[in-house]
Parts: C-alpha cells; structure tokens; sequence
C-alpha cells in the first residue's frame, strides 16, 4: 500500500529548497540546501542535488523513507 501523500500549492517559482523548508523536512532555508546538496532529497524517486530546482504541478519529493509530498497547481 502507497503511503497517503501530502502536497503543496506551486505559487510561482517554487524551488526545491523552499518546497523542502515549507514541508518541515528543514527547519530554515540554509538547512533545507544542505539537506538537498547531501543527497537527502528525491524528486520523482531520484536524488536531486539541486536545491534551486523549479518544481512542477505533479513533481513529488520526499525524504528516503519520508511520507511524499506532491505539487499541486
């Protein structure tokens, strides 16, 4: 069974950091970067290395092992 996915709203030019900071995965926006530059992050099932990464209505990211969360329009 899939986990239940939480999302967020795509307001603009969400990145990957901030999606990351909003989500509480980080509790600030220097340690959502660090979190994303060190591998900890997957975006559609892949590790993004990113944290400026624009994402899209439909992109989902998580944490390996982490409830996902996805984007929404």
């Amino acid at each position: 069974m899939n986990p239940p996915v939480e999302t967020i709203r795509l307001l603009g030019g969400l990145t990957l950091a901030q999606a990351v900071k909003v989500s509480g995965m980080a509790d600030t926006g220097g340690g959502a970067k660090m979190l994303i530059r060190d591998g900890g992050v997957l975006v559609n099932n892949e590790v993004e290395l990113r944290p400026g990464r624009k994402l899209q209505a439909g992109d989902r990211f998580q944490v390996p092992g982490g409830k996902p969360w996805m984007v929404i329009a």
